[in-house]
């Protein structure tokens, strides 16, 4: 497929700019190829022999950067795996490939003493790529049924983060890397992004500064771009041919685009054409969930209208200035009032929600003036204690400065 695109010229021209192309992907900030005496040394560790597709790839370029979107069924959620890198020997920062196996080897050697069993020193899964400390990439080096295999890590985090997991997971990505590869997808058009921050922006970036400071051609850099592309998924002629009910994961690709537009229109059309609305579909957050989340208010008052599922905690996780109309849609859906509630629409700037959640919670309890003072009070401390690490240049929030002042200023002068 390469050579549909490219001639030998043009990819020793994209290899001088640090790109390379393997599995119908793009590696850019791409390595030199592997030394065969490091090859060997690593095959030294490896309880079984370096699978072949692996070989092909470090032949090529011992390691890189790579921009695609990767989603996969971990621990019964819906994850976005990071795998941003391709670890390399050498690297300074968190993409050391041999900083990596050194640590799957002390990593193995002290679960062999805990159990008190031996450990002959091999390595039967290969760390690879993936991202910083979060998420890791691996080959299965081990003979047996899964040999070659590449299979994903996720950290799980504190349970104070919502919808996220709170356990690591770990699950098959693809049987090979050249198929894991051709998982690696893009959601959404890099050159027609649905927000500020995009999966292809750090390829896009790459390339303009090849282009303004390396001289890498317009002409050669649009034929990449065009080939990068090529990896997007396409869900729009499904759900104009009545068939994308019948592919869950495409189906949740046009459901979080729905919601990242902010389209109630669109919802309709995706509930009309029969899709799930039911499920996880970013971490453990459903569609009403992650449309609340984002502040996508028109999406999660038509996912409602059309049947979707309410979390009895859907409030909760107001982050936005919210309508009392679609508050009161969500209680009448079986989301549950609570005093976080009414903190989060206070912060936000919805007193009128705020005063319905509560007219709600006071309906069922008598606690509410002590409860609200309580969440009011730790959201207050939280939101000053940020503000006072984002004046002193030891935070960036997604608030900002002005944002966080204003959140405290409204729960500061709000009233029951």
């Amino acid at each position: 497929m390469h050579n549909d695109y490219f001639g030998d010229e043009e990819l020793a021209q994209l290899r001088s700019h640090g790109i390379v192309l393997f599995a119908r992907r793009v590696i850019f900030e791409a390595q030199p190829p592997m030394a065969e005496s490091q090859i060997a040394a690593l095959q030294a560790l490896c309880a079984g022999p370096l699978p072949p597709e692996l070989l092909a790839l470090w032949r090529q370029s011992a390691g890189g950067r790579i921009d695609y979107d990767l989603h996969l069924h971990m621990n019964g959620n819906e994850e976005s795996v990071v795998w941003s890198d391709l670890f390399w020997s050498g690297s300074e920062g968190p993409q050391d490939l041999q900083g990596w196996v050194d640590h799957e080897r002390e990593a193995a050697q002290e679960a062999a003493a805990q159990s008190g069993e031996p450990w002959d020193g091999k390595l039967t899964l290969l760390p690879f790529g993936g991202f910083e400390d979060s998420d890791r990439i691996y080959a299965v080096v081990e003979p047996g049924p899964d040999y070659g295999h590449v299979l994903a890590w996720k950290q799980g985090l504190p349970p104070p983060w919502p919808h996220e997991m709170h356990e690591d997971g770990m699950t098959t990505v693809a049987h090979d890397l050249c198929a894991a590869f051709e998982v690696l997808q893009l959601d959404e058009d890099p050159l027609a992004p649905a927000g500020d921050y995009f999966t292809g922006q750090a390829l896009l970036e790459y390339l303009d500064q090849r282009h303004q400071e390396h001289g890498l051609s317009l002409e050669l850099m649009d034929r990449l771009i065009a080939f990068y592309r090529g990896a997007m998924v396409d869900w729009r002629s499904p759900l104009a041919a009545g068939t994308l009910g019948q592919d869950a994961p495409l189906a949740r690709v046009a459901l979080r685009h729905a919601i990242a537009t902010d389209d109630a229109e669109q919802v309709a059309r995706l509930a009309a054409a029969g899709i799930a609305l039911d499920g996880p579909l970013l971490g453990s957050a459903i569609a009403t969930d992650l449309a609340l989340s984002h502040g996508a208010h028109h999406a999660a008052e038509a996912l409602v209208r059309a049947g979707a599922p309410v979390a009895h905690e859907a409030l909760d996780y107001i982050d936005s200035a919210v309508s009392p109309e679609l508050v009161g849609l969500l209680l009448e859906r079986g989301a549950e009032p609570s005093a976080t509630a009414v903190a989060e629409c206070v912060a936000c700037g919805a007193p009128a929600a705020a005063r319905l959640i509560a007219g709600a919670y006071a309906q069922s309890r008598d606690d509410l003036p002590g409860a609200y003072a309580a969440a009011r009070d730790g959201m207050l401390a939280e939101l000053e204690a940020a503000l006072v690490e984002v004046h002193a240049g030891r935070l960036t929030h997604y608030l900002g400065p002005a944002g966080l002042t204003k959140r405290i200023d409204h729960l500061q002068s709000f009233e029951l």
